[in-house]
């Protein structure tokens, strides 16, 4: 298993040039054995034919004198045939009896007539009619000399078959080296031609890892094939799905800063309240002060009016700043940017006479890496939809949870629940379907702000009614240090 998952991270570019090459090795191999078995099969064939003649010829001069139990005629005719088959090498030729004795043999002084015949010409023999030894390169065969249906005597015969094995060798040696050369040829060539034709595989592989990674690159024109075919309409197709992919993305940031700034108008405009209120006081107070100014008690209760209107202008512009600046958004989130949403969402909510549920659980000398910024829009474009979603009159909350290892963001409404696009641009693994719809781009902003800081978001609906949107946002190892290093 270890073996093919190395084989698995090898490029495609290699692998299967090399796999073609084995392939066409592996050919060669069954080709060279299927030849060498046929030739094996040829020969003995062939053998078995001509010591079949050899037997038959030797069974007529033999067993006229077999059955006048002439000894020297039977040896006359077993030294003629020696002369008469010279193509088939005969090496032993023996003649035995009906009683088994041994009546004449080629090699006299070895096997003396009338003795036994040896044991091992009994293991000598197979099926066949020829058995071949190949450690002694010996080919033997026997024949029952049969009389009017009597046995009456048998021939054992052996021959020198190192000339069949000789021929094997060299056809065999021919057959590698040829297959060899050839194998090695049409692999190396099979290799070249594989690993051009996938060429443009690994091409449009590289632009797909690099794409993978963030950095989606259109195929250069130089790159595609000159004849054009299914690979150039293949880079087409890709190029044309990476330039949707960056219109696409052009689109939605432009439609998350018109949200932005649609936000910050509904904003602007409880803003413009909060701010007109007191300045009418302090206009008011000034004119006061103008007409009655020397007398004491006036004129404390006038410039303490003027200090109240000033302090309540000061905080609505400072929450606005610190929402909007950019050169804030990369500080860590506080609890001050908390403070400020609730600042910002008071005009809204004094508008639609809504009330906010305010659950902040954020000790005093805690910190976070999250940064501030993102955090602080994502709340507040959250708390506005669910504002926008609440009835007049009704209630929307936010609850904030923090330990050691995570943050948790819950807002709540009172409407009539959250439609599918919104919770797929939220919860859904693939946000893009949803976001291509057009709406909820605020709702768009705070799912990218969790996936820039690896969290989740879920959306479960409420006890009663209405939805309750959870962020959950993990604190990285290194807060925990710098927390720790600071206590």
């Amino acid at each position: 298993m270890r073996f093919f998952g190395r084989l698995r991270t090898i490029p495609v570019s290699y692998r299967v040039p090399v796999l073609v090459a084995l392939l066409m090795v592996a050919i060669s191999v069954v080709i060279s054995e299927r030849v060498l078995d046929r030739l094996s099969r040829t020969q003995e064939s062939f053998l078995d034919g001509l010591a079949g003649s050899y037997l038959d010829g030797l069974t007529a001069a033999v067993l006229p004198a077999v059955l006048r139990g002439d000894v020297w005629e039977v040896f006359d005719a077993l030294d003629r045939s020696r002369k008469s088959y010279e193509a088939l090498s005969p090496i032993e030729a023996v003649v035995t009896g009906a009683d088994g004795k041994v009546l004449a043999a080629t090699d006299p002084t070895r096997i003396p007539s009338f003795s036994d015949l040896p044991e091992a010409y009994a293991s000598r023999y197979g099926a066949s009619t020829v058995t071949f030894d190949r450690d002694s390169a010996t080919g033997f065969a026997h024949r029952d000399l049969v009389y009017q249906g009597q046995p009456v005597g048998a021939i054992h015969t052996a021959f020198d078959a190192s000339h069949i094995f000789a021929e094997r060798r060299e056809i065999l040696v021919t057959l590698l080296v040829t297959n060899g050369i050839l194998a090695a040829v049409f692999a190396f060539g099979g290799f070249l031609l594989v690993r051009r034709m996938i060429e443009p595989m690994r091409v449009l592989e590289d632009h797909m890892r690099a794409a993978a990674n963030g950095v989606a690159e259109p195929i250069p024109s130089a790159e595609f094939p000159a004849r054009g075919g299914e690979v150039a309409s293949l880079f087409n197709g890709y190029n044309a799905l990476v330039h949707a992919e960056r219109e696409r993305a052009n689109f939605a940031m432009q439609l998350a800063e018109e949200e932005k700034l649609a936000s910050l108008g509904r904003l602007a405009s409880g803003m413009a309240h909060e701010i007109n209120n007191p300045l009418g006081g302090l206009f008011n107070a000034i004119d006061t002060l103008k007409t009655h100014g020397r007398t004491p008690g006036v004129r404390d209760t006038s410039i303490s009016l003027i200090e109240r209107g000033l302090h309540g202008i000061r905080e609505v512009v400072e929450a606005a700043l610190a929402t909007y600046r950019p050169e804030r958004s990369a500080r860590p989130l506080s609890a001050d940017d908390l403070e400020d949403v609730k600042v910002l969402m008071k005009p809204e909510l004094r508008r639609r006479r809504q009330r906010l549920d305010w659950q902040v659980d954020w000790p005093a000398d805690a910190a976070a890496t999250i940064p501030g910024g993102p955090v602080r829009q994502a709340v507040l474009n959250l708390l506005l939809n669910a504002s926008a979603a609440t009835p007049e009159g009704g209630r929307i909350g936010l609850k904030v949870e923090r330990t050691a290892d995570r943050l948790k963001i819950s807002v709540s409404d009172e409407g009539p629940g959250m439609p599918r696009e919104s919770i797929s641009m939220l919860s859904d693994d693939d946000p893009g379907p949803a976001v291509r719809v057009g709406r909820g781009l605020g709702l768009w902003m705070a799912r990218r702000m969790v996936d820039a800081c690896g969290g989740k978001a879920t959306v479960e609906p409420a006890q009663s009614s209405g939805s309750i949107v959870t962020l959950i946002l993990p604190i990285r190892e290194e807060a925990k240090h710098e927390n720790s290093r600071a206590a």
